[in-house]
């Protein structure tokens, strides 16, 4: 992986962790699924980085994945944290670890359940960004 995909999910944490109704009814934000963790968390998962560079410099297009886990009866509690998540991201996300963030933005959500599993819900997101020059340079 790329520092570009480090610096954008600090970036996407942070906005999370800012984001006070969220925070106020899940449990923590997680690399991944942890061994043990009460129900609602969110865990990040990483899709694809591909190249966005031009010639005068270099530029990433990241695919960024939470998903949401609950084990409620029904989904209404996990569509609650989806739609905060939704809004604590919905300004977009600043700029850090030496990346601007050229675009972010919502690409799809769904829900999933197995008779066997709490429910889940994947909120996808789209970042493109490009590597701000060392200063100096």
């Amino acid at each position: 992986m790329s520092g570009a995909v480090e610096a954008v999910q600090q970036c996407l944490i942070a906005a999370l962790n800012a984001h006070q109704p969220l925070m106020s009814v899940i449990t923590g934000i997680y690399d991944g699924p942890p061994p043990r963790a009460d129900f609602p968390y969110i865990a990040m998962a990483t899709g694809p980085a591909l190249d966005w560079s031009f010639k005068g410099g270099t530029g990433r297009e990241l695919s960024l994945a939470l998903s949401v886990h609950d084990d409620g009866t029904s989904a209404e509690r996990l569509h609650r944290v989806m739609a905060l998540v939704e809004d604590a991201l919905a300004g977009g996300l600043a700029d850090g670890g030496g990346w601007q963030v050229v675009t972010f933005g919502f690409r799809r959500a769904r829900v999933l359940r197995s008779a066997v599993s709490p429910w889940n819900g994947l909120i996808e997101y789209r970042a493109r960004v490009l590597q701000k020059p060392a200063p100096g340079a």
